[in-house]
């Protein structure tokens, strides 16, 4: 698919979905953002949503200014991914059992780690850096200098809402573990603060949506959130780093000889220096992966739709982005009103997950559908892998 041009804004918007398919709120969002003075250009993905200020699936190129509401609340959010030796034949056909020893491994919801996970009691996980990056805590935000000890016990867990852990199959019956988290409450704690501290700048009084308050290049608040903003996206590649160590243990010791290859990671909800048509921007991508030429990606849909592996274009006119996954088309309110749980069991069939109350504003029916959304971004993306649930863990 060619991508689709909007015009009446100060800077392009070229969108990789229908305009007259996405929600009027969303579509508002991304004309607010396009005609903030500091914008180079938008790049919006197929899994377009409406958002809090910015939508989620949208890229947004800056010239010395940065919107931390353009990033999302959950900073450093992404995926990781890892091919298994094992096939699906060679899975036991207790499931339940399984996952049953993932979640004693791997916190979910709200709960938390007991004391601290120590990394380097984990097979195969590197170790380097991780007292440097726990040193730097101090360096935080003074908003956020007591969640130190929270921040450790959630270190290596997956959280709630459309967080999962999966073991999944690929089209010729290779084993995969797939995951979805970010950087937990630290994370988010910081983001909030930012976006408080960007509300009141002089320069954001006259926005038409005080959300997209940015902060510009060469202030102390700019510099303030960008190291914040880069602690928290390596916290939540730690995060996930931590989780698929645990993961692989479990695996190690219920699945005679399995092996595993070099993981696939991307987050989904953060910023990059990068340069286009000769200019120097800060890209936040939110609810987006990087796609440059060779990259791999990770693109899910929901409990039961399956999951791609890509391999990235390199499309500059897309910023060198891709979808982070199919994209809600429905609230999680909306989602409860028209479910039931018997839908859920219908939709999940065959895979081994929850199916009660709990999990049902998380229905594939809530989602939009993968593969018109994988089909919408065949110039961004290329497939590598696809990929079916067999086990999903979510809280």
């Amino acid at each position: 698919m060619t991508y689709h041009e909007v015009t009446g804004t100060k800077h392009p918007i070229r969108m990789w979905a229908r305009p007259e398919t996405v929600d009027p709120q969303a579509m508002q969002q991304l004309r607010n953002v396009a005609n903030l003075p500091w914008v180079h250009g938008v790049a919006v993905m197929p899994d377009v949503h409406h958002g809090k200020g910015a939508t989620v699936g949208s890229v947004i190129a800056m010239r010395e200014a940065v919107s931390p509401a353009a990033v999302g609340v959950d900073i450093g959010c992404g995926m990781s991914a890892v091919k298994t030796s094992y096939t699906a034949a060679r899975l036991p056909d207790n499931l339940a059992y399984l996952r049953g020893k993932l979640e004693q491994a791997v916190p979910v919801g709200f709960a938390h780690h007991k004391r601290p996970v120590d990394p380097g009691k984990i097979f195969g996980m590197r170790t380097a850096g991780w007292a440097e990056f726990w040193k730097s805590f101090d360096d935080l935000a003074p908003a956020v200098r007591d969640r130190r000890e929270r921040a450790e016990a959630q270190m290596g867990t997956l959280g709630g809402g459309n967080h999962f852990l999966e073991i999944c199959a690929d089209d010729e019956g290779a084993v995969w573990v797939v995951l979805h988290s970010g950087s937990r409450n630290i994370g988010k704690e910081l983001a909030e603060h930012h976006i408080g501290v960007a509300r009141g700048l002089s320069h954001n009084q006259g926005l038409v949506d005080r959300d997209l308050a940015v902060f510009l290049g060469g202030t102390p608040e700019m510099d303030a959130y960008r190291r914040d903003l880069y602690w928290a996206q390596d916290y939540a590649r730690r995060n996930r780093a931590l989780m698929m160590g645990l993961v692989c243990d479990v695996l190690r010791r219920h699945l005679p000889d399995i092996t595993f290859e070099q993981p696939i990671s991307c987050h989904h909800n953060y910023v990059a220096e990068e340069r286009y048509e000769g200019v120097d921007v800060l890209v936040t991508r939110k609810g987006a992966i990087r796609a440059g030429s060779g990259d791999l990606g990770i693109i899910p849909g929901s409990m039961a739709t399956g999951t791609y592996i890509v391999k990235g274009l390199g499309n500059g006119l897309a910023y060198n982005s891709a979808s982070h996954g199919a994209g809600r088309k429905m609230s999680r309110n909306k989602a409860k009103k028209t479910f039931t749980l018997k839908d859920l069991q219908e939709q999940t069939f065959g895979v081994e997950c929850r199916k009660d109350a709990g999990v049902l504003d998380e229905i594939p029916g809530a989602y939009k559908d993968l593969e018109s959304v994988m089909a919408a971004q065949t110039d961004l993306v290329q497939v590598v892998a696809h990929l079916r649930q067999l086990v999903c863990i979510k809280g």
